[in-house]
């Protein structure tokens, strides 16, 4: 795979060049089928490989209130484009005070809707507006868990001491009242895809959770994420060397909404990794966003072509 630019000064800074010279790979947006909000970066855990740097002190991205979704949900209709899934994602969404109002005019507007959660003691505050979404929408509303190893000691390296019990016993729960529950796991770098698999259903057949981890809507197993390891650049060759499509990255189809600290308007990024730099802000609205998206950015090697993941998987 010589074609891929491995040297790793100057990368990922010109976005229509690699640090060699070659053309950078881009993605042009197909149509818009999943939008996804940022309900705001506050976490109450501090993860220590977090992409987003999620913690109880970070703030860059300010809540998303009930009125800043529906102008979107607005948007969506006036351009007639067709979304169907709209995910949430954080931080923890169940920290943003307006969020169950948000989940609610989510429903009511007919999307299929994934939610994001760490499962942590948080979602306990809100089992019973829960349960009666559940009870009005059904399999409209999915939430996934994430649980980063089916093994204690290697979830809590990463997301801190005693916090795998209440994560499981928040997806019991989940599973026990009859809700649409997914994991998202996370197979370490020392094993394969099938152990990490079979480590998540031995894991659930313990916990009593009825979910099937050979099936994509119960579990999905993403790559490790190395924030330091050095990645290659991604070229327009490349598509053809590691066989793979443009259309295949989440930036196709997919887009994110967020509000920056300090802006009156949120913007849209083009995935739901890159939150912060500028160079990706593609504007305030769903239309302004239709550019065209150079694959500039670490992530989008490591995680997407080369990891071939996609937070909306298998909603």
């Amino acid at each position: 795979m010589n074609e891929l630019s491995l040297k790793s000064l100057d990368k990922f800074v010109d976005p229509r060049l690699t640090a060699d010279g070659q053309e950078r790979a881009s993605v042009e947006l197909g149509s818009l089928k999943t939008l996804w909000f940022n309900t705001g970066s506050v976490c109450n855990l501090s993860c220590e490989n977090c992409y987003i740097e999620s913690n109880p002190q970070n703030d860059r991205l300010a809540y998303l209130t009930t009125g800043n979704v529906a102008s979107y949900f607005k948007e969506i209709k006036m351009l007639k484009l067709p979304t169907k899934l709209i995910g949430f994602t954080g931080g923890e969404p169940f920290l943003n005070p307006d969020f169950l109002s948000i989940l609610q005019l989510t429903l009511e507007n007919g999307f299929d809707t994934l939610v994001l959660t760490n499962g942590f003691r948080r979602i306990e505050r809100y089992k019973k507006e829960l349960q009666a979404l559940n009870r009005c929408f059904g399999e409209k509303l999915q939430i996934r868990i994430s649980l980063d190893h089916y093994s204690p000691s290697i979830h809590e390296k990463e997301r801190g001491g005693r916090t795998f019990g209440p994560t499981l016993k928040t997806a019991k729960w989940l599973f026990d009242q009859g809700f649409r529950l997914s994991i998202a796991g996370r197979a370490i770098e020392s094993e394969s895809q099938s152990e990490a698999v079979q480590g998540y259903q031995t894991l659930f057949k313990k916990y009593e959770i009825g979910l099937n981890a050979n099936s994509s809507e119960h579990l999905v197993v993403f790559p490790e994420m190395d924030l330091d390891k050095d990645v290659p650049e991604i070229t327009v060759d490349c598509w053809g060397i590691l066989k793979k499509e443009p259309e295949q990255q989440m930036c196709a189809s997919e887009r994110m909404i967020v509000k920056h600290k300090g802006n009156i308007n949120p913007s849209v990024m083009p995935c739901t990794l890159l939150a912060y730099d500028p160079q990706f802000n593609l504007g305030s609205t769903l239309n302004s966003a239709r550019k065209t998206v150079p694959l500039n950015h670490k992530f989008c090697a490591q995680f997407c072509v080369l990891g071939g993941a996609s937070c909306s998987s298998t909603a």
